[in-house]
């Protein structure tokens, strides 16, 4: 059955007449004549009391126009729901981060949810080395990473240099110098994730390499928690500039750069070069792509 064929039933059940259904629909009569005969011969029941010229329906016609009342229904909610995607009332955009790199994002975030405040935003945590993999097999419609990935078929943002600095509570003796040594922050009591990371080993290699002491008193499980050590002045810590902007602006923290352990990263947003994407992430990658600019 054709939906269109449906839609000339409806109507001519609606109307009680064939020439006003054609006139309803701007079709002419013979065309709706032939929508009807079409439906009646391929379900090989009449649908309409010809001898009535009321335009009464048979049984079978009555059981047709129940299931078309509800199938246009769903058609109109389908063809509802699109329009919605098109127009950035619904959708979803899905990124791939590990946990440093959500502070990085929020600004984008923001500037895409104050655009289009009914798209959602997901941001998985992911192993840094399987984003490339997620982003191409259609897991993640984007990933944050800070290396250049061997797989083919991306392209990428740049977002720009992160680094480490030594965070502080603004009272803290060592909070209004500009910069330190390594060796001078290894002496102060350290509050450190205690998930292994890339950069916690490169420090720590640092610190072998070079015979110096590290006085890690804390490990934590997460950033937020390290930084809320630091505002009550439990110790110092090493983490990306970039997690802490707020903190720094409203002086709740200190940074204080250490040079030698400063481990610049370049931060990327990677996408899919090739095939089709969905609406929002497509304004996702336009808001990414102005922000950018912006800075």
């Amino acid at each position: 059955m054709e939906l269109h064929d449906l839609r000339a039933f409806q109507t001519v059940a609606a109307e009680r007449s064939f020439s006003r259904a054609a006139a309803r629909l701007h079709r002419t009569q013979p065309a709706i004549s032939q929508a009807v005969r079409r439906l009646e011969a391929e379900l090989g029941e009449r649908l309409f009391d010809r001898s009535s010229k009321s335009g009464r329906l048979t049984e079978a016609g009555t059981i047709l126009l129940d299931y078309a009342e509800r199938l246009s229904r769903l058609t109109d909610e389908a063809e509802g729901a699109i329009r919605e995607l098109h127009e950035l009332r619904r959708g979803r955009v899905i990124i791939g981060v590990n946990e440093a790199a959500v502070h990085v994002l929020l600004p984008i975030v923001t500037q895409f949810r104050e655009a289009h405040p009914r798209a959602q935003v997901e941001m998985r945590r992911v192993h840094s080395r399987q984003i490339p993999g997620e982003v191409l097999n259609r897991s993640l419609d984007f990933g944050l990473v800070t290396y250049r990935p061997g797989e083919r078929g991306l392209r990428s943002v740049p977002l720009g240099i992160d680094e480490l600095v030594m965070l502080t509570h603004p009272e803290h003796p060592l909070a209004r110098r500009q910069q330190i040594t390594m060796e001078e922050f290894g002496l102060q009591t350290i509050i450190a994730h205690n998930d292994p990371s890339p950069r916690r080993e490169l420090v720590l290699r640092l610190f072998e390499q070079k015979h110096a002491p590290i006085n890690i008193q804390i490990a934590l499980p997460s950033l937020d928690g390290i930084k809320r050590a630091v505002e009550m002045n439990l110790g110092v810590a090493l983490l990306p500039r970039r997690c802490a902007i707020s903190e720094i602006a409203s002086k709740q923290l200190a940074a204080v750069r250490v040079p030698e352990l400063r481990a610049p990263r370049d931060l990327k947003l990677i996408y899919r070069r090739t095939g089709e994407s969905s609406h929002a992430a497509d304004a996702f990658l336009k808001a990414t792509q102005t922000h950018v600019v912006g800075q």
